[in-house]
């Protein structure tokens, strides 16, 4: 073990993960030639092929196969117990969170989680790129729609209920579903709920597109109240604008809603022996009402 160097296997994992001198070396922030120096000199200092070279792509052959479910899970319990011990662990959250969730119901809440964890630090990331945590940028994300990457842990934030509103004046110019096919629709182009799906799960057949559209939730939100139009929204998004009368649902109990789990919060694994993240993961779900992780 005192002949083989720590770096030659941060070098390998790496490669190993990625299946690319080219592609580690960007990760590790070294150039592709040192990776593939480094790897040669773990094959040489071990005394075994561990990869197939094809080109400029590598395949991990069965010894690197073996290999890499050891050195893998070492390192895993390396970044735990560094971060158990390490001062991140404790007061500081690094959360990024979809746009719409983060600025209508995150947002009005972090004054209480911050009151009831005293020394808790939240630094929070509201961008359209979404993490996938291979720079460690980020401890947690609440993202919208199930997360494509896969390895982590995933907590489903509950229903959520997708129904027309608009501010209390159009209300009153809305008796049924299908008073909505001459109505002004406010689109949200980025939801995985639009009116076709509404209109449809109302056996409507939907209109031609119109009305205003935008890309965010809570712009369409903020044009409703305004009155420009109906928006499909989560209740969720819009509990604050419903709870205080600038938006209402012109059909509740008059049309079927659609009820879907649209948020989902997401971490690594290594970053479950984090207390921040268990802290804020035992939060959320306790605010949202939904079954608490066993972390």
């Amino acid at each position: 073990m005192r002949r083989l160097p720590l770096s030659a296997f941060q070098a390998f994992e790496a490669a190993a993960r990625t299946g690319s001198f080219r592609a580690a070396g960007e990760e590790i922030g070294i150039s592709p030639s040192a990776i593939s120096h480094s790897v040669r000199k773990l094959e040489t200092l071990m005394g075994a092929a561990l990869f197939d070279r094809e080109g400029r792509a590598v395949h991990l052959n069965a010894a690197g196969e073996m290999l890499m479910r050891h050195v893998a899970t070492g390192f895993d319990e390396m970044r735990q117990g560094i971060e158990t011990v390490g001062a991140r662990s404790g007061n500081l959250l690094r959360l990024h969170c979809a746009p719409s969730m983060a600025a209508q119901w995150l947002l009005p809440r972090l004054r209480g989680l911050l009151a009831e964890q005293p020394g808790l630090a939240v630094r929070l990331s509201a961008g359209v790129d979404y993490p996938r945590f291979e720079h460690d940028e980020f401890d947690a994300d609440i993202c919208y729609g199930p997360p494509r990457q896969e390895g982590l842990i995933v907590i489903p934030l509950g229903d959520e209920t997708v129904t027309p509103l608009c501010a209390p004046e159009l209300a009153a110019r809305i008796d049924s579903a299908k008073d909505l096919l001459n109505a002004e629709l406010i689109d949200s182009d980025n939801k995985r709920v639009r009116w076709n799906s509404w209109f449809q799960a109302n056996d409507i057949a939907p209109p031609a597109p119109r009305g205003s559209r935008f890309d965010r939730s809570f712009m369409a939100i903020a044009a409703a109240v305004d009155g420009l139009g109906i928006a499909l929204e989560s209740t969720r998004l819009a509990e604050r604008e419903i709870a205080d009368g600038r938006l209402v649902a012109p059909l509740a109990g008059r049309a079927r809603d659609v009820i879907y789990v649209g948020h989902y919060l997401v971490f690594p694994r290594v970053a479950k022996a984090r207390r921040s993240v268990k802290t804020f993961a035992n939060w959320l779900t306790r605010e949202l009402n939904v079954a608490s992780p066993k972390l």
